[in-house]
């Protein structure tokens, strides 16, 4: 009873900072990183001061910084979602031709988006429900393609719908390529082997997280407790 009245608590801001928070941690000194929109947006506001992390957005601005804050806003500087987000001291705007160009040259570190599906063999669906109006793909399979190392970040279930699963049945943005994945329950790393447990959000138990996912995973000896304060 104890664990599901804290489950409870979990607001859909909640769910959000601790997906973000620890998404956060996985750049290095010095990366190159672009967000996806939606949720990855707010990944930007928990990286720690001391690290220097450059963040690039694919409608042309390299160097942006956390959401806009506080009464005077510019309406001109936007991310990808159309967000307003601050621009650190040095940063740059170009257009849309540059920005697919380090998207797609691999000059991209690491990427940060949601996904609708992710399989166990990494495999991601990202941009269309079938039956469904959507605008198009956008910059997320050059992003997924491109980038060095990428991440996927999403509330672990949409409306009670598993999105871990064996096989996508979604349209495919990828196949293969996302590395990691980060939910407010638990950490996943995609290896040869298949997906990887790493961390598990301490509200949760082992028998949540099978019970919320269909994908088959194992789980690291050396697991830990994801951080959610």
């Amino acid at each position: 009873m104890e664990i599901l009245l804290e489950k409870e608590k979990l607001s859909k801001e909640k769910i959000r900072e601790i997906i973000a928070k620890r998404a956060a941690k996985e750049f290095n000194d010095g990366d190159v990183v672009t967000l996806g929109i939606g949720l990855p947006t707010a990944v930007a506001n928990y990286v720690p001061a001391n690290k220097n992390v450059i963040f690039q957005s694919e409608n042309g601005i390299l160097g942006l910084g956390k959401n806009q804050s506080g009464p005077h806003y510019d309406k001109r500087i936007i991310n990808a979602g159309g967000g307003l987000v601050e621009a650190n001291y040095g940063a740059c705007f170009y257009d849309a031709l540059m920005a697919f160009t380090m998207m797609r040259g691999g000059h991209i570190d690491a990427t940060v988006l949601g996904a609708l599906q992710v399989d166990e063999e990494g495999s991601l669906a990202s941009w269309c429900i079938p039956g469904k109006f959507v605008p198009g793909m956008g910059g997320s399979m050059d992003l997924i393609v491109g980038a060095k190392k990428v991440i996927v970040a999403m509330e672990h279930l949409s409306k009670d719908q598993i999105k871990i699963v064996k096989k996508c049945t979604l349209p495919l943005t990828a196949y293969r390529e996302v590395d990691l994945i980060i939910t407010e329950r638990c950490v996943l790393k995609v290896t040869p082997q298949g997906l990887l447990m790493t961390e598990i959000n301490p509200m949760f138990s082992l028998d949540d997280i099978k019970n919320s996912t269909t994908a088959s995973f194992s789980v690291s000896p050396d697991l830990k407790n994801m951080e959610i304060d």
